[in-house]
């Protein structure tokens, strides 16, 4: 076993967001919930990646060069648990190799985003990586 690998899954574990008290979203008049799907659709950055959210640094990471198989699947199981606390997933293929997805799944700490009070933000890597999917499958 990595000697890194307790320590990291315990700053997974850490990293959870604490449960918020449900607030009704306000009321927004139809011109002010058009203006916020148009800030959306038009790719409008964010304030702060979701590192700053969850207080994980990509540095914590190793390598996965460095980690088993298994020890991968451990820390992406533990990774995606946190990240849906942030109301937050990324959805891959499930042929794609374990390592793949780690990488893919450390480098959303350098995404901008925001927490939705409602619904989830999913990260979509498939359209950036397609020539390294093309040659995994």
């Amino acid at each position: 076993m990595h000697p890194h690998l307790p320590h990291l899954l315990n700053n997974i574990a850490n990293a959870h967001r604490i449960e918020q008290p449900y607030e009704s979203p306000s009321a927004k008049t139809f011109e002010e919930e058009m203006d916020e799907i148009e800030r959306w659709c038009e790719g409008e950055d964010y304030e702060h990646s979701f590192s700053y959210y969850c207080g994980l640094q990509v540095e914590d990471f190793p390598p996965p060069e460095q980690l088993t198989t298994e020890e991968i699947i451990m820390v992406n199981k533990a990774f995606r648990k946190m990240m849906f606390t942030y109301n937050h997933d990324a959805d891959f293929p499930e042929a794609l190799p374990a390592a793949l997805t780690y990488s893919m799944l450390v480098n959303t700490l350098n995404e901008k985003t925001f927490i939705p009070a409602d619904g989830f933000v999913s990260f979509d890597y498939c359209s950036g990586y397609a020539p390294l999917l093309a040659q995994v499958w």
